[in-house]
């Protein structure tokens, strides 16, 4: 499986740095991922919903460390390079992973 696109919206809140939507094989999207600003670091969220409890049920998600991994690393290089260029358009009030 290959990753032809990763979509970074950017998000200057205080946990929440970023959306991003991320496309496999030109044939199937995953929208609704999150960079989140924890207390050990930068990290991905997956899309999620709300369950009548109020705990958050992940609607797509890895089945193994490895992807996960995998997917955390894409999608932070992007969420990198993305801020890079905003940091050249003189937006730099933004915060990188470690």
């Amino acid at each position: 499986m290959e990753i032809t696109e990763i979509t970074v919206t950017l998000r200057n809140e205080d946990k929440l740095k970023a959306f991003v939507n991320i496309t496999f094989d030109d044939k199937f999207v995953v929208r609704g991922l999150k960079v989140i600003k924890g207390a050990n670091g930068f990290f991905i969220s997956m899309p999620s919903r709300k369950m009548p409890d109020g705990t958050f049920k992940d609607i797509a998600h890895p089945i193994n460390k490895e992807f996960r991994d995998f997917i955390e690393k894409v999608i932070l290089e992007k969420y990198n390079e993305t801020l890079e260029q905003e940091k050249s358009k003189n937006k730099s009030n933004i915060e990188y992973p470690n």
